[in-house]
């Protein structure tokens, strides 16, 4: 099926508790500071008001946003998108002692090799300490190869733990082209209200200010958040699809 029919199946997807979506603490990996925002900000509000905050990874620095920047280069710009993960973090109630950074570097996340096979490991040795039963990752048809190289982690994980539930999320992928073909056998899942929690995901995702236009002056061809993009993830369910 193409994109704009995959679209509707998410649309279609039953609304289903947060208990039956991700039953125990939850883990959330997250391939840039503000993808824990945008694919599940609402998840994480309900979760922190169901008394069990998940733990949140974000796997790259978010460093290469904005590369034409002579102000901001990379270490400071990972700092500031570091900071702003924090503070969003916080407008959805979660503190920052369930917030990891793993800062690998943007764009070139592993997808295999020492570099992975050492990143996985870390994850495994987080998702055993934190006692975690739902892996969240990134939808395996996000059109980025730091999303691709997360969700390609997350397979790892569930391979060295069967018994981990896992989900994806899509964030980019809402947006491909509509004549992109999505495979039919991997559309089944559910969906979240978070209606309750639309506000302070949108607060959230206002705080990456950085990635919004408002903070780096000196690069016109940066990276800022289309509004396409935005409409789409500030809808009142988030959609977590099977894996």
């Amino acid at each position: 099926m193409n994109i704009q029919e995959a679209l509707k199946k998410f649309a279609s997807f039953p609304v289903a508790s947060f208990d039956a979506i991700a039953p125990g603490t939850s883990f959330v990996l997250a391939p840039h500071p503000d993808d824990e925002s945008l694919g599940c900000g609402g998840f994480i509000a309900s979760a922190v008001e169901q008394g069990r905050p998940p733990l949140v990874v974000i796997v790259s620095d978010g460093s290469a946003s904005h590369p034409g920047s002579d102000a901001w280069p990379p270490q400071r710009l990972a700092r500031q998108r570091q900071e702003e993960s924090v503070h969003a973090a916080s407008l959805l109630g979660l503190g920052a002692d369930r917030l990891i950074f793993m800062n690998l570097e943007d764009t070139k996340v592993p997808t295999k090799g020492t570099r992975f096979n050492s990143a996985v490991h870390n994850l495994l040795e987080l998702l055993s300490r934190y006692k975690c039963e739902t892996l969240l990752m990134p939808w395996r048809h996000d059109p980025h190869c730091d999303h691709e190289a997360v969700w390609f982690m997350g397979q790892a994980l569930k391979t060295l733990e069967p018994a981990l539930k896992t989900l994806q999320y899509p964030v980019w992928g809402l947006t491909l082209p509509f004549e992109t073909e999505i495979p039919k056998s991997t559309l089944t899942g559910m969906r979240l209200d978070v209606q309750p929690y639309l506000e302070k995901k949108r607060r959230a995702i206002q705080a990456h200010r950085s990635q919004r236009g408002l903070v780096v002056q000196d690069d016109p061809s940066g990276f800022v958040l289309p509004e396409h993009l935005l409409e789409k993830m500030l809808q009142p369910y988030e959609i977590f699809i099977a894996s």
